[in-house]
């Protein structure tokens, strides 16, 4: 076992948070602001990279911190470390938007799962957090949020998020499933990932639906969202008013940004 054990639990429903028990000594890592809240006792510092010893070395690391900066991720994460050698103390990690936390045990995937690149919230120490990125040409020039993918490798906990309800379906061997690319959570690493173009010109215009989908093909387990927050956005941008204009119906979401912004 290279990761540190941690317990957890969390709380709430649609706005969910989660707090993990560190016993002294041990540590979990964490994007930059994910945190909610720590007790006295816990050490929270800044490290180049994830942390883990998988980067090879200070070039690995360099490398893997690259990677990280191509698809608008931070260079460094940040460590919480029990430093009380009596006692256990607990750190509290939010979503940063409504949704669910999964807990995925590495161990019982086969040591690595591919999820979208901003899904990711916290780990035992020892996770790697890396970039997968996605081998077919297509995948990258149409599969829009789909093209570059989060990839966690280790054998200890982790804690993925997702908007709206969360569901897990385990695919059969040569099993299909298409999915919106924004719907897309997680996948275990045997699961085969590819994007397809809408058949049709007329559903490609006016289906609602966009142009591209990605088809996984099992053996495999997939994660799905019913809410990306890509779409949630979509939507509150375009009910907000334009232009400065105002927006009748006070009740509605135009409402909403007029009591903002009104003097």
């Amino acid at each position: 076992m290279n990761n540190h054990e941690i317990d957890y639990k969390i709380h709430g429903d649609d706005m969910q948070f989660v707090e993990v028990e560190l016993d002294p000594g041990e540590t979990v890592i964490a994007e930059a602001g994910g945190l909610m809240m720590m007790e006295d006792g816990i050490k929270m510092e800044t490290v180049f990279g994830d942390g883990s010893n998988a980067s090879g070395g200070f070039m690995g690391k360099l490398i893997s911190a690259g990677k990280r900066v191509v698809t608008g991720e931070s260079l460094f994460m940040t460590t919480f470390t029990n430093e009380d050698h009596s006692s256990k103390k607990h750190v509290s990690f939010a979503s940063p938007y409504p949704g669910k936390i999964i807990p995925m045990d590495l161990s019982e995937l086969d040591g690595k799962i591919i999820c979208q690149k901003d899904a990711f919230l916290a780990a035992a120490k020892g996770v790697s957090v890396g970039i997968e990125f996605q081998r077919k040409v297509g995948v990258g020039f149409f599969g829009g949020e789909g093209f570059i993918m989060q990839k966690l490798e280790g054998d200890g906990l982790s804690f993925v998020h997702a908007g709206g309800t969360i569901i897990k379906k385990d695919l059969s061997p040569g099993e299909v499933l298409r999915v919106d690319t924004g719907c897309l959570v997680a996948m275990t690493s045997d699961v085969n990932y590819n994007i397809e173009m809408v058949k049709g010109i007329k559903t490609a215009l006016f289906g609602g639906e966009g142009l591209f989908f990605a088809t996984l093909r099992g053996p495999g387990s997939v994660w799905v969202q019913s809410l990306p927050f890509s779409r949630l956005a979509s939507r509150v941008f375009a009910a907000a008013p334009q232009g400065g204009g105002s927006s009748k119906g006070e009740g509605g979401i135009g409402g909403f940004f007029n009591m903002f912004s009104n003097d």
